[in-house]
């Protein structure tokens, strides 16, 4: 076991991979000579060569394009983009072709592509750079989607993935890259750290996690707490400030869903409340409260809560508190929590 951040986790699988299968490649802008632009490639270009960490132009449709041509012939590109907001160009190639390919060929063809992509805010990137769109890719069948909350899940899941013989889209928290962060005070500076050290405990060697496997992070018998990615780490901290006993659930896969883990919890709780980064509407957590309602209504035994990030575009100088706050997310746990 080794001390590593998430950026240090997630290089680690793709070099485990790489290095264990010559088909695995990493392919993207600036993923190469340079190693990411927040460093996830360093040194695979240096010690795989060009034709295995390949820069590309800036062109997300034909990068994913090419990506989906490698796969049917036998190769497992990994895809970066930069950021999860320059994913909207490729979207065409993502649902239209890539998701069908196994279906519309019949089984005939797959092609078994990761698309790695930096999501949601914490680094004062605006609106063009900080948004949180998974819920857009649990929509579309054929995809599977995921989001780890710690360098551990991220790199076994990250493995899975590459491995994976369907096409994956794999969203990395770039808040919490080099550590869980608390937040801003009020000069902007930052308040204090979730944990003394910005890394976890991650084997050096290869290791994976399966996909649509959740992880029950904390038992609690009032509340269960679903969430996923960075606010994993709020609603921690949220669960310690409001005194309420909560069950916290880190999903690690948002599609395939472990609805059974999830049921379990709520029929044991009768009490939910769904927290993400992203918009209120017609977001994941929508999709979270409709399950539970279907699968766990005679157990409730209070209405499902959602604290999520505001219907409005990405603000930069109002970032934080665009965030669900840990004060936002222990008001609702003290809510569902009294209802009887």
């Amino acid at each position: 076991m080794t001390a590593m951040s998430m950026v240090q986790a997630i290089n680690s699988a793709l070099d485990c991979t790489m290095g264990r299968d010559p088909n695995v490649l990493v392919m993207g802008q600036d993923v190469g000579y340079f190693g990411g632009v927040f460093r996830c490639t360093e040194g695979l270009y240096q010690k795989y060569g060009a034709h295995r960490a390949l820069d590309t132009p800036i062109a997300e449709g034909g990068i994913v394009a090419a990506a989906i041509g490698m796969g049917v012939n036998g190769l497992r590109p990994v895809v970066e983009m930069q950021f999860a907001d320059y994913i909207y160009p490729a979207i065409d190639q993502i649902i239209s072709e890539l998701a069908r390919l196994r279906h519309r060929s019949g089984g005939e063809f797959w092609a078994p592509v990761v698309v790695r992509a930096p999501s949601g805010g914490g680094i004062r990137g605006g609106q063009t750079h900080s948004q949180s769109p998974e819920g857009i890719f649990t929509h579309v069948c054929g995809l599977k989607t995921v989001m780890p909350s710690n360098p551990y899940d991220a790199k076994g899941l990250l493995i899975s993935a590459i491995e994976d013989d369907d096409p994956v889209i794999f969203f990395e928290p770039k808040r919490i890259y080099n550590g869980p962060f608390y937040g801003h005070n009020a000069g902007g500076g930052r308040a204090r750290t979730w944990a003394e050290h910005p890394a976890g405990e991650v084997p050096e060697g290869h290791y994976s996690i399966p996909l649509g496997k959740a992880n029950v992070l904390r038992q609690g018998t009032e509340v269960t707490v679903l969430s996923y990615g960075t606010m994993v780490h709020v609603a921690e901290a949220a669960i310690e400030h409001s005194g309420v006993d909560a069950e916290l659930i880190d999903l690690r896969t948002l599609l395939p869903l472990d609805i059974e883990t999830i049921v379990e919890s709520v029929e044991k709780t009768g009490r939910c409340v769904v927290i993400h980064e992203a918009t209120r509407t017609s977001g994941f957590g929508a999709e979270l409260v409709a399950e539970v309602q279907e699968e766990c209504f005679w157990h409730l035994k209070a209405p499902i809560e959602r604290v999520t990030g505001w219907d409005t575009p990405y603000p930069h100088a109002f970032e934080w508190e665009y965030f669900p706050s840990h004060e936002r997310i222990s008001d609702a746990l003290r809510r569902a929590a009294a209802c009887d």
